[in-house]
């Protein structure tokens, strides 16, 4: 389960640059909950995403995943806990090492990240079939430098590696808006499926209306630092673009000239 309750973060505090990126941001999600954020630019969706991982602090509210308060705790010891693919393909792995190497790094995560016992025959084996279900050749390649890959390629590999440990939650951070759009329809099938089959709570974010309906079992949009429309169960499997901006201007009192949010 994910609780954030009442969080704000406000950057450039006093000055006339200030910002208010969440304003008393209330959210919570139960296991199993594949939820799509959706909102325009500076509505607050990668900030919450960032406050969540532990990026950077927020000024006041709290944050529990699975239990555990982590409000207070550092990026790097909230990785046990998360799981996270970024936009740019080119996050999230080590472009100089093969792509066995970074797997292993990945099932090392929030452990002392070191290769000097090796990858064992066992690893190795797990580590092609997990590539094999992408269908991609990837598992005839395992040796290979990760930055000879392409953007989908590369994308679908750190999905694998953000999930190889079953997070407690999964971070989706407009994972596909860097892609070709048949690339990006291949990334968001095997994401879909990789979610359904590990049962894991998720939060995407995504500029795109259409993939924000069609996946997940609810979805939220911001605005201005605030959820304000919350959809889920039969109205969401209901929604089409046209109500969702209507719902959207209902709730926010403005019209929705994103087209980016638009595309299919």
């Amino acid at each position: 389960m994910l609780e954030i309750s009442h969080v704000t973060k406000t950057f450039n505090a006093k000055t006339v640059n200030e910002r208010v990126a969440l304003d008393d941001v209330c959210l919570r999600l139960n296991d199993r909950d594949f939820v799509t954020v959706i909102g325009g630019n500076g509505a607050g969706k990668s900030t919450l995403l960032n406050a969540i991982a532990g990026v950077w602090p927020v000024d006041s509210g709290s944050i529990v995943i699975d239990g555990t308060d982590v409000t207070g705790m550092s990026e790097h010891r909230r990785a046990a806990l998360l799981g996270r693919v970024f936009q740019d393909p080119m996050l999230g792995t080590a472009a100089t090492m093969q792509i066995e190497e970074n797997l292993a790094l990945a099932l090392r995560r929030g452990r002392s990240r070191t290769l000097k016992a090796g990858i064992t025959r066992e690893e190795r084996s797990r580590y092609k079939e997990l590539l094999a279900e992408l269908g991609l050749g990837l598992e005839n390649r395992m040796t290979a430098k990760v930055g000879l890959l392409s953007g989908g390629q590369r994308q679908a590999l750190t999905l694998l590696m953000a999930t190889i440990r079953k997070p407690k939650l999964l971070l989706l951070d407009e994972h596909t808006a860097a892609l070709d759009p048949r690339t990006a329809a291949k990334v968001l099938e095997l994401s879909e499926r990789i979610i359904e089959e590990n049962q894991l709570m998720t939060l995407m974010v995504t500029h795109n209306m259409k993939d924000a309906i069609r996946y997940g079992n609810r979805l939220i949009m911001m605005n201005e630092g605030r959820v304000i429309l919350d959809i889920s169960g039969e109205e969401k499997k209901q929604l089409t673009i046209e109500l969702l901006m209507d719902e959207f201007a209902k709730a926010s009192g403005e019209t929705f000239v994103n087209d980016r949010m638009l595309l299919s």
